[in-house]
């Protein structure tokens, strides 16, 4: 079954040093192995401007969760979970069965 992992990222305390950061996260995460659609997208505020519980989402398709599984497991993962854990944002994944 066709496998989602998506990355939940909180607010960074300084977004323009995260922006560069997660630049080189996308570059590497581009590289995942089998990876099939990789899917980028910046959390709108709330109405009021304030932000909400998320900044980023970083969604990643696969073909199985084998595949999701393994590429999680490569040389890949290390840059792009390393880099986000230096952007010092929480990170939240989810693994997902796409319906």
């Amino acid at each position: 079954m066709p496998t989602k992992i998506t990355l939940i990222l909180g607010n960074p305390a300084d977004p323009g040093a995260f922006e560069k950061v997660y630049a080189e996260v996308l570059e590497a995460a581009r590289t995942f192995p089998r990876l099939r659609r990789l899917e980028s997208a910046k959390v709108w505020p709330k109405e009021d401007g304030t932000p909400t519980p998320a900044y980023r989402t970083l969604d990643l398709y696969f073909d199985s969760y084998e595949d999701a599984s393994a590429a999680v497991a490569t040389p890949v993962a290390g840059a792009v979970f390393g880099g986000l854990q230096g952007a010092q944002v929480t990170v939240t994944g989810l693994f997902s069965d796409i319906e």
